[in-house]
């Protein structure tokens, strides 16, 4: 079968990566792709961004159906054009992806339906939402309440850093004319993600991100400098409750709202301290797909057929699909460009790709391929990932291809997987 996945970063590279290894799969198209999906057996990048365009190709390549890596095409409504024009499509309607594209219409949501999140207010005057923060003190969180590719949110430890940040995503109109203001809630953070078909939930292996650029999680909020699965902090009792106080009421919630959710969920969790009978769960955020560079590593893990899962999926059938996965650890550093995650430098040569083996594989970002040569052309250049019995060892398998991989303004974080390593681990 043909399949097409949309997208261009190490996300959609790692699913169709995993797609490329069922014996079943003539042809993984990737659109737009990056330099990674343009030199992977199996893949093809097709140059196509618009819907009716897409649409387009997958009729006449006869493409068995699609999934949908970014957010931006969903909150565009790409599913339901797709499913208009009769073509299958793994992916949330406009209407249930505002959940990740309005943080305004999430909060909302939450609070109707009695889902854990933090208290907030939003706003659309400058003025207001400087007062409300001088009232509320800090540490505080802004967030842009559209799309900001994962960098719409400041965390900010003074009063002064919130103001600044009402200055950029409100007076310069940054990601939309609203924000939302959100009490600070600590803790540690998890990925709780899973695939639904609008009936039923099929869930995917635990993650942990590492939001912040520089070790020790100090520097700027980025979209995510590594990732590590599982998550250590997810035990069986939290896992049971995560599904039960929050993955169960937010898709009931969806069908109670009359839109019933297709695609992947994504809950962005603060774990609190305590007993796992007791402690907190709090939702920090929705995002209506799988997330980057946590999808990196969980791809790693999976031993099944993922084309049949996806199948089920589309068909409404995901009751009868199950993932079998890899005990081991998979963990994946970002290597970013230089100067992100502010407008990065692109067009660098990159030197030092190995080849992937099964325990290592270099998914690409923000990466071209020009002529033979891979050049930087984003962010997020590559996430370079790696299984391993603990974390410590797929730690160490994943650095050292880390330093193999050259180009100008490279810059990456030391410590990803070092929350996982400051508790006992836990033999695989």
């Amino acid at each position: 079968m043909k399949l097409l996945v949309i997208g261009s970063g190490g996300r959609e590279h790692a699913l169709a990566w995993r797609l490329a290894q069922s014996a079943r799969i003539q042809k993984v198209y990737v659109a737009p792709g990056n330099g990674g999906t343009a030199s992977t057996e199996l893949l093809e990048n097709v140059n196509l961004t618009a819907i009716d365009d897409l649409i387009a190709f997958a009729k006449k390549e006869g493409v068995a159906y699609t999934i949908v890596g970014p957010e931006a095409p969903l909150a565009a409504g790409i599913v339901d054009a797709f499913r208009t024009a009769g073509l299958k499509i793994f992916g949330p309607t406009q209407r249930a992806a505002q959940l990740e594209s309005s943080k305004d219409y999430a909060k909302a949501f939450m609070t109707r339906h009695h889902i854990r999140t933090a208290a907030y207010r939003s706003f659309t005057d400058p003025a207001q939402a400087k007062a409300y923060i001088s009232e509320q003190g800090a540490p505080i969180v802004v967030k842009a309440d559209g799309l900001a590719a994962g960098k719409g949110v400041v965390v900010a430890t003074s009063v002064q850093e919130a103001h600044q940040a009402i200055d950029k995503m409100l007076e310069d109109g940054a990601a939309g004319a609203r924000v939302v203001i959100e009490e600070h809630v600590s803790g540690e953070e998890a990925s709780f993600m899973v695939m639904a078909d609008g009936h039923e939930v099929l869930v995917l292996a635990t993650s942990q991100d590492h939001k912040r650029l520089g070790d020790h999680d100090e520097g700027p909020n980025t979209g995510g400098m590594g990732a590590y699965s599982p998550a250590h902090i997810i035990t069986p009792a939290l896992h049971n409750r995560i599904m039960r106080e929050i993955i169960t009421p937010t898709l009931q919630g969806m069908a109670k709202d009359g839109i019933p959710y297709t695609g992947f969920l994504y809950a962005g969790l603060m774990i609190g301290d305590g007993p796992d009978a007791s402690r907190s769960i709090t939702v920090l955020e929705y995002n209506c797909r799988m997330g980057d560079p946590e999808t990196q590593p969980i791809m790693m893990r999976v031993k099944s057929d993922l084309t049949e899962v996806f199948e089920h999926a589309v068909n409404g059938t995901l009751d009868q699909a199950s993932i079998t996965w890899d005990r081991r650890i998979a963990l994946g550093v970002v290597m970013a460009a230089e100067n992100y995650p502010g407008t990065p430098r692109t067009g660098d040569t990159i030197t030092g790709l190995p080849q992937n083996t099964e325990e290592c594989v270099v998914f690409h970002a923000g990466t071209r391929l020009d002529g033979k040569t891979i050049k930087t052309a984003g962010g997020r250049v590559v996430c370079v990932t790696a299984l391993g019995d603990s974390v410590k060892r797929a730690q160490v398998a994943a650095y050292d291809v880390v330093r193999q991989i050259e180009f100008d303004g490279r810059q990456y974080r030391n410590d990803i997987g070092w929350r996982a390593m400051s508790h006992a681990e836990k033999p695989v």
